[in-house]
């Protein structure tokens, strides 16, 4: 499993022109979930995310996490972080997990998230659908987690 992990001072989900989620100070996570993922792997990056020391302290160092800021997270899935483009120029998404496995680890994912930082401070997009995901990037700071190597 891989997150691209940005901090955001705000950030949304739209879907054919309408809002459909946004949040305010915290995180915009990109996930992609690959196909030998497991629900260890979700908890294992949930706990991750929530506890990445990313946003500033009194001092100006990055210090805290979303928790310790009161921060919210928007994650959504995309499952082009597992395209490989070594060969040729159009990536080849085999490695990425098929929509059943990736959509329930997806979940597994996002509700270990809201556990760890928060009832109501886990916003999505919609799962298997074209979206538009507008930031304002805080920094920037974009971290990538991955749970594994993977060939």
């Amino acid at each position: 499993m891989k997150a691209v992990v940005q901090r955001v001072k705000r950030s949304s989900v739209s879907v054919g022109g309408n809002l459909y989620s946004s949040i305010r100070t915290g995180m915009l996570i990109l996930l992609g979930i690959h196909e030998d993922d497991k629900e260890s792997d979700a908890e294992f990056l949930a706990d991750k995310c929530a506890a990445l020391r990313i946003f500033d302290d009194g001092n100006g160092k990055m210090n805290l996490s979303v928790i310790d800021v009161d921060g919210s997270a928007l994650v959504v899935s995309q499952f082009t972080l597992y395209g490989d483009a070594r060969k040729g120029n159009r990536p080849n998404y085999m490695r990425a997990a098929k929509p059943e496995l990736a959509e329930k680890l997806y979940g597994h994912f996002v509700g270990k998230l809201e556990t760890k930082i928060g009832k109501g401070k886990v916003a999505t997009g919609i799962f298997r659908e074209l979206m538009d995901v507008e930031l304002i990037n805080d920094g920037p700071v974009t971290i990538i987690i991955e749970t594994r190597e993977h060939d």
